[in-house]
């Protein structure tokens, strides 16, 4: 038989090569609870977003800074409600001519009933709300003027490694400025992700806009590449990523756009 502090070494070396592989299978674990736009999980997501190809000259420029904090309450054992807040700081320049804007955008407010038993046994998750525009805007040129309201949903399945799915809101105006032109619009978003063991995620995506008013899309198609990191006890997904704008309006934003971003997760 092995001497004891032999015995004692073998047992540390196991435990060695057993603790960061389930740390890892872990972290795993949490990336793709991240990519699940319903799941039970406090998150601040901070992304920025640059755009360029604006404006009747094709010479402007946005960056665009959405803080989206996620908060899930638990109602009963069997629902969940999940509050998803973006807000909207932009800096812009020559997207109307000669002139910059800066401020906060129009906030965003989704609420989401979802059942907490949704996705058990690789089945369907989905949530269903509401979700409502205020005009926070402090430049005409950065938002709606417009209060709005509407459907809001998003559905997914887990299979493996691999997430996919949608989201969707339509939004229609309800009252603001009766001087700013009414908000008719839909928005859907597909994404499939694919996490890997490291708790590395590769997301596809699109965001296409339909302007019922209007009668033009806005699509901007998103490749992204995330890594879920432990700072300081403080476990963080960072993110980075380019877009291509497959569609948009006259003066909107055309060819490749950039994004990064950091979201702080806060498992229970």
């Amino acid at each position: 038989m092995p001497a004891p502090h032999a015995a004692r070494a073998l047992a540390a070396a196991a435990l060695a090569a057993i603790l960061p592989a389930a740390a890892a299978a872990q972290d795993a674990d949490l990336a793709q609870t991240l990519t699940n736009p319903v799941a039970d999980l406090v998150s601040l997501p901070v992304q920025l977003n640059f755009d360029e190809g604006l404006g009747a000259d094709d010479k402007g420029r946005r960056t665009t800074l959405n803080i989206q904090p996620v908060y899930p309450v638990r109602l009963s054992d069997d629902w969940n409600l999940i509050s998803r807040t973006i807000i909207p700081v932009i800096w812009q320049e020559d997207v109307l001519p000669d002139s910059e804007q800066s401020g906060m955008g129009d906030i965003l407010q989704s609420v989401f009933l979802s059942p907490a038993s949704a996705g058990a046994g690789g089945g369907l998750i989905w949530g269903a709300g509401l979700a409502f525009g205020l005009p926070t805007a402090t430049d005409d040129a950065l938002g709606t003027g417009k209060w709005t309201a509407g459907p809001t949903a998003a559905a997914l399945r887990m299979d493996g490694p691999f997430t996919y799915g949608a989201l969707f809101n339509h939004l229609w105006s309800v009252g603001g400025d009766e001087d700013r032109a009414d908000v008719n619009q839909s928005f859907v978003q597909p994404f499939f992700s694919y996490v890997s063991p490291a708790a590395v995620t590769f997301t596809a995506s699109a965001e296409a806009a339909y302007d019922w008013e209007r009668e033009v899309w806005s699509v901007p198609v998103n490749f992204t590449v995330a890594r879920l990191v432990d700072i300081g006890g403080q476990k963080v997904s960072l993110q980075g990523g380019v877009r291509y704008w497959a569609d948009s309006p006259d003066g909107g934003p055309e060819g490749v756009g950039f994004r990064i971003g950091t979201t702080f997760l806060f498992p229970r």
